[in-house]
């Protein structure tokens, strides 16, 4: 069996969650297949750091000590926004050396300030993505996914995303079976595929200024299987349908149509995770009308069909207590 050590990267400001997060994946792999990845903390210099919630953390040993891992994991975090520049300067030198180099939520800031990034594209927290393509323009970034793997470098979403990277990897690695072993033991879904939205519909869109926009936002929400085409909507909020289009887009960021699409879709991801209704029941009551419809939708945004999505993310009953 290939060992497949691992490096976390520490740093003052470091975000707690994006470093225990992947740390209980992998350590919990190793628990299962001894050797699987050897785990090591490092800061500059070994010292300990305090994390944005002022938790402390002691590393194991120093990064000019640490050699080259296998998978060189960098967490993210508010010390990303003004990271020490002997930081920078060591993931230059050092990171492209490792075989796999994987960010956390805004540790891909770190990277593409080390230059990892050029020409790649990338992913971190939504609220972080435009300020990436702005201070990175040679980045590809991509604001959707929870996380993108681009040949040996991979960056995920915000903190719990950082789980969902680290259980692909373990997958990737060593099979399903133990990856589901972990999730199961975490207590969090199978893992979401990559291209998974890191926001719902209602989070990933503006809520409109004017009353009767927002309440027609609400309306979809609630009837999802209703006739939302343009020109119905335009009529709960008494605009013409041009009008409605144009104030729509302009206050919520995004087309009426597009976001019709991503209630819908949301909804029925809901329904597929929480209840064991069929697949055409669940199509019709989302206003897809047929369950082909659905799968087009399914396939075409999450990269998985409802069935395959069921199969992922609905809960799996636990044994009983003994």
């Amino acid at each position: 069996m290939e060992q497949r050590d691992v490096l976390v990267v520490l740093f003052e400001g470091v975000q707690s969650l994006d470093v225990t997060g992947p740390l209980e994946v992998f350590t919990g792999a190793t628990l299962r297949t001894p050797g699987a990845y050897p785990v090591r903390t490092a800061s500059l210099d070994g010292a300990p750091v305090r994390t944005g919630s002022g938790l402390t953390v002691a590393p194991d040993l120093r990064l000019a000590d640490a050699g080259t891992p296998h998978t060189l994991l960098v967490p993210g975090g508010r010390g990303t926004r003004t990271p020490d520049p002997r930081l920078v300067d060591w993931l230059r030198a050092n990171a492209p050396r490792a075989r796999r180099k994987v960010a956390v939520c805004t540790g891909a800031f770190l990277l593409a300030a080390a230059g990892l990034l050029d020409g790649r594209r990338a992913t971190t927290h939504w609220s972080r993505c435009d300020v990436l393509a702005e201070q990175f323009p040679a980045v590809r970034v991509e604001p959707e996914p929870i996380y993108v793997r681009d040949g040996d470098v991979a960056t995920s979403a915000g903190v719990t995303a950082g789980i969902d990277l680290a259980l692909a990897l373990v997958e990737e690695d060593h099979g399903r079976g133990l990856a589901l072993d972990i999730a199961r033991h975490l207590v969090v879904f199978l893992r979401r595929p990559g291209n998974q939205t890191q926001f719902s519909a209602q989070l990933a869109a503006q809520t409109a200024d004017r009353r009767p926009l927002r309440d027609v936002q609400q309306w979809i929400t609630e009837n999802p299987a209703a006739d939302l085409s343009v020109d119905t909507l335009a009529g709960r909020a008494g605009l013409s349908p041009r009008h409605f289009a144009r104030a729509f887009g302009a206050e919520v960021g995004m087309t009426p149509g597009r976001y019709v699409d991503r209630v819908r879709l949301e909804a029925a991801r809901r329904l597929l995770e929480d209840t064991a209704d069929g697949i055409e029941g669940i199509s019709r009551r989302c206003g897809y009308g047929t369950p082909e419809a659905m799968r087009r939708a399914f396939t075409r945004t999450l990269g998985a069909a409802p069935a395959e999505y069921r199969r992922r993310f609905q809960p799996v009953s636990p044994p009983p207590f003994s």
